[in-house]
């Protein structure tokens, strides 16, 4: 019979000593396996791939860690390499640090390693180095990871919140508010009659060909935390200008839509993993939407407003279906924790 010791993560697994060699080995190496990680070094050496280096970071804590639509895995390096696509990069290679509780299952953490490893082969990119650390009994929760990436781009595109001029249309690439939802409905273990998804999704594929196509893309930026509203707020406190947003134009679902009302939340300021926010010059709205309609991933992108004159400071006008108009403030106070 296994013992309990083999099942879970143990203290010792954490001591630099034979039972972290074991997990290693044949746990996390044998999924994540390529020539860098191979070499067992301290640091990874990497090809440069000419340009300009983007770099990035991000830690990701989601309770549940596994939910419906993803898993902390998944997610870890959907959030990295979407960083790293709003840039216009091309993302290579990523890092893995796990922070892992004593007592977690041993199976749960294959199963995340699994998910890391097919999101990043979906990417495109190698987990070339990394770090495992254990803590004691209700020290952390369950697992933590933290993923830094690295990507070129042989151009600066998007050219980024300086450029944005007034006119400019403002694109979301899909239904809103997934993840936030999603993650809402699994921790709160709430019986909505269709099962709620997460959105966490890779972007840097329909970024790469997007940007290469469409030179002239002003600025992207992937609404995570916050939403759709924070990063229209961050951009119009960036540049000046006011946002006029239509709200019949904003695409939500019924099923986020009906479940953020019984939640009392607005699909505006829930977390998505797999949207992002294009500003592009308008005449090229409608030729970019119909492109973007062509990955699965942003199949239901819509323009959803324009910058306008300049504000003092700007902000976010929403108008509504019956032609009023309220502003759109930035979120404060406490949102929603452990969403990502």
């Amino acid at each position: 019979m296994t013992s309990k010791s083999e099942k879970n993560i143990s203290l010792a697994h954490g001591s630099g000593g034979t039972q972290m060699q074991e997990l290693l080995q044949k746990i996390i190496r044998p999924e994540l396996d390529n020539k860098i990680l191979r070499e067992q070094n301290d640091s990874a050496i990497l090809e440069n791939r000419g340009g300009e280096l983007v770099f990035t970071t991000d830690s990701f804590v989601v309770q549940p860690i596994f939910f419906p639509g993803g898993d902390i895995g998944h997610l870890s390096v959907c959030g990295t390499v979407n960083d790293l696509a709003m840039m216009g990069a091309k993302p290579d290679a990523l890092s893995l640090s796990l922070i892992i509780e004593a007592g977690f299952e041993i199976e749960s953490l294959k199963k995340i390693i699994i998910s890391i490893k097919k999101t990043a082969d979906e990417a495109g990119v190698k987990i070339v180095t990394g770090d495992t650390k254990v803590v004691g009994p209700g020290q952390a929760d369950k697992i933590y990871i933290n993923t830094s990436g690295v990507g070129w781009r042989k151009e600066k595109i998007p050219t980024g919140w300086n450029s944005v001029q007034s006119g400019d249309a403002v694109i979301v690439s899909g239904t809103i508010g997934h993840h936030g939802v999603a993650i809402l409905a699994a921790r709160a273990e709430l019986p909505f009659e269709k099962e709620l998804k997460s959105d966490a999704a890779v972007l840097s594929n329909v970024t790469s060909a997007l940007t290469e196509k469409f030179p002239n893309v002003r600025w992207m930026r992937d609404a995570t935390r916050g939403g759709v509203a924070a990063v229209l707020n961050e951009l119009a406190v960036q540049t000046g200008f006011d946002i006029e947003v239509e709200d019949g134009k904003i695409p939500v679902t019924g099923e986020v839509r009906g479940a953020a009302e019984i939640l009392g939340l607005d699909p505006l300021y829930l977390a998505n993993e797999g949207r992002f926010i294009i500003i592009c010059p308008d005449e090229n709205s409608e030729e970019m939407l119909s492109f973007l309609k062509e990955y699965e991933v942003s199949k239901t992108a819509q323009k959803i407003g324009t910058i306008t004159s300049p504000g003092n400071p700007g902000k976010v006008v929403l108008t509504t279906e019956y032609g009023s108009r309220r502003i759109i403030d930035m979120p404060s106070g406490e949102q929603l924790p452990r969403i990502c």
